[in-house]
C-alpha cells in the first residue's frame, strides 16, 4: 500500500485503502487494527465519512459507500469524454488556432476538463478543472440551453452574477438566448466573461437529447470573428456526439 501523509486527508485516505477487495463490512476493531489509528480519531473519521456518504454504516460495521461508486463512474465517464473529444478539439484548433474548449455542467458551473491553446491564445478566464458560471459564457449557456428545465429554471431565479459590463444579468434576456441557444444549436459570448474575449459554442447530445458536455473556440474581440466559426464549432460537437454514441451502443452489444 502507498505511504500516505500523516495529514486530515492522509488518515481518510488510510481508512479508505484499509478495505480489502472482498471486504464487505469491516467492524470498529478492525478498521483500527488495520489504520493503527487512536480510537478517538477513528471515530471522529468514521462519523465523518458516513456523513459525506464516502462510508456506509451496515448491521455488523462500515462499508465503503455509494458516492464513492458515483464519484468513480463519474471519473471513467470524463475520462472517455476527453479521449474521444481531443481528436475534435485538436482539429477545431488546427482551424482556428484560437483557446478551445470542452466543458461539463456541475451545479450551476461549467467545468473547463480540456483546454488547448497555442503560443499566440489570448488570456481567458478558464483554466483546466477550473469553474464559470453558466450564464456567463458561451460554453456555459450551451450547456445550460439544453439542461433539464429544474436547472434553468434554478439558474434564472438566482442571482445572475456581473463578471464583466456586458455579462448578461437579466432572467428575461437570458431566457430567450436559451431558447435562441436550443432553436440554432450555438451559443455566443461577447464580452461576457472577461472583457475583450468572444466565444463560439456548441453542445454535445446523446442519443436522447440530453445534453453531456459542450465545446467552444474563444479568442480577442480584436481578430477573432465567432460567428465565422460557428459551423465547425458544430460540426466537432456534433462529431463528438455520434462517436460517444456509437461507442456506447458498441458496449452495449458485447
Amino acid at each position: 500500500m502507498t505511504e500516505v501523509p500523516n495529514t486530515l486527508l492522509g488518515k481518510v485516505m488510510t481508512v479508505l485503502n484499509a478495505f480489502g477487495a472482498d471486504d464487505d463490512e469491516l467492524g470498529f476493531a478492525e478498521l483500527g487494527r488495520r489504520t493503527g489509528l487512536s480510537k478517538a480519531t477513528l471515530h471522529r473519521l468514521l462519523g465523518d465519512l458516513v456523513e459525506v456518504r464516502l462510508l456506509d454504516r451496515g448491521t455488523r460495521g462500515y462499508r465503503l459507500g455509494g458516492h464513492l461508486f458515483q464519484l468513480g463512474i463519474r471519473a471513467s465517464v470524463e475520462r472517455r469524454l476527453v479521449e474521444v473529444s481531443t481528436p475534435y478539439l485538436e482539429d477545431l484548433y488546427e482551424r482556428t488556432h484560437e483557446t478551445v474548449h470542452l466543458g461539463i455542467t456541475e451545479g450551476h458551473d461549467v467545468v473547463y476538463v480540456a483546454k488547448i491553446g497555442g503560443h499566440r491564445q489570448t488570456p481567458t478566464p478558464s483554466r483546466l478543472g477550473g469553474r464559470m458560471p453558466l450564464h456567463a459564457s458561451a460554453i456555459g449557456k450551451a450547456l445550460l440551453a439544453h439542461s433539464p428545465a429544474p436547472l434553468r429554471t434554478s439558474v434564472l431565479s438566482g442571482p445572475l452574477e456581473r463578471r464583466t459590463p456586458r455579462t448578461i444579468a437579466t432572467p428575461g434576456m437570458l431566457r430567450r438566448q436559451l431558447a435562441t441557444i436550443r432553436e440554432t444549436g450555438v451559443a455566443y459570448e461577447f464580452e461576457e466573461s472577461r472583457v475583450g474575449l468572444c466565444c463560439v459554442a456548441s453542445p454535445v447530445l446523446d442519443r436522447d437529447g440530453a445534453v453531456v458536455a459542450a465545446v467552444s473556440v474563444a479568442g480577442p474581440t480584436t481578430r477573432f470573428d465567432p460567428r465565422a466559426h460557428a459551423a465547425s464549432v458544430h460540426a466537432a460537437a456534433t462529431g463528438i456526439a455520434l462517436t460517444l454514441i456509437r461507442r456506447a451502443g458498441l458496449t452495449a452489444s458485447q
